[in-house]
């Protein structure tokens, strides 16, 4: 009887091994082939930019290549409706925006529905929008320019790179918090935007230091505040808009998000990788040329942040009755 008692236990503690093993056989194979990456935005974009960054680090750490996929259109839309409609096996990632949050309450007909269908894997920055000026407006602070839109009502005209886009909500929340009456100018991207507000069309405009950083430093725009609780390490000298404006808060965050249903081996091998690439110095310090801070934490640290973001702005759409272009 002993022998087999003997072979039994044996036997059975190998079954109970067997969980472990495999999610060790997973984490050591993946990936073993190359792995797509949507970004729901044009080459050259501030999503486009982490990604590659991103990109090339899980590539150099994982020993597969991370391709990026750009899908503009339908205000990200697009691009998120194909990750959302691809396999759920780990080799197709999303770069999940402020956007996706946005779109649950923005847009009314949608083909998914983002909170169910994609999980969050890692968050990765945040950024800040920043006011910016035609240095023809005469205020050179936040109190002074709500002064004078206030004695200019109506006015005014608040460039953004389209409806529901964080540039516009940042507007709009400003608009709201401080009793100002700005006509908001929608533009089909922040390039032709930002190109109408240095020539004057336009007086001010909420946007990503991205695209608009080399514009301030040359004195082509003025920059007032910077939406982030705090000031922006890439722009230090340049005040925090809570600072005027009591509780407001308006930033951009950026993660990785992958379809519903991926492994979950997966989600934390891709987040354990993320967040080491976040420390890497050269990163870091590529992520502050950029003016975005590092934004580290666990696939549940994100679920909340994209929970609350997007009950944040869906009550500002409600309220204001904002529709898509």
């Amino acid at each position: 009887m002993m022998p087999c008692r003997r072979t039994f236990l044996h036997l059975a503690a190998g079954a109970a091994a067997l969980p472990a093993l495999s999610h060790m056989a997973w984490a050591q194979t993946y990936p073993t082939r190359p792995v797509r990456l949507v970004v729901a935005s044009t080459a050259g974009t501030s999503p486009d930019i982490l990604a590659r960054l991103i990109g090339q680090w899980l590539s150099e750490r994982l020993g597969q290549s991370f391709v990026i996929d750009n899908r503009p259109g339908g205000g990200t839309n697009i691009g998120t409706e194909v990750a959302v409609k691809a396999s759920p096996d780990g080799y197709t990632l999303l770069l999940v925006a402020p956007s996706n949050a946005i779109n649950v309450t923005l847009s009314e007909k949608l083909n998914f529905d983002f909170i169910r269908d994609i999980a969050p894997v890692a968050t990765m920055t945040r950024e800040p929008q920043v006011m910016l000026l035609n240095p023809t407006v005469p205020t050179k602070t936040v109190p002074e320019f709500i002064a004078y839109a206030k004695a200019n009502s109506g006015k005014i005209n608040m460039a953004s790179p389209g409806n529901g886009t964080m540039s516009h909500m940042s507007g709009e929340l400003f608009k709201v918090m401080t009793g100002v009456n700005m006509v908001h100018v929608p533009y089909r991207g922040g390039a032709p935007a930002l190109t109408d507000l240095i020539a004057g069309q336009v007086q001010v405009m909420f946007i990503s230091p991205v695209g608009s950083i080399e514009y301030i430093r040359a004195g082509k725009l003025r920059a007032l505040a910077v939406t982030t609780a705090t000031r922006s390490e890439a722009l230090p000298d340049i005040p925090a808009m809570c600072d005027f404006v009591p509780g407001y808060e308006a930033s951009a965050w950026f993660g990785i998000g992958a379809p519903k249903g991926t492994p979950p081996e997966t989600v934390d091998q891709l987040n354990k990788e993320i967040n080491a690439g976040l420390a890497n110095p050269k990163i870091k310090a590529r992520l502050a040329d950029l003016g975005a801070s590092v934004l580290v934490g666990s696939p549940a640290d994100f679920g909340k942040l994209i929970a609350a973001e997007t009950e944040k702005w869906g009550k500002l759409i409600r309220a204001l009755n904002i529709k898509p272009d």
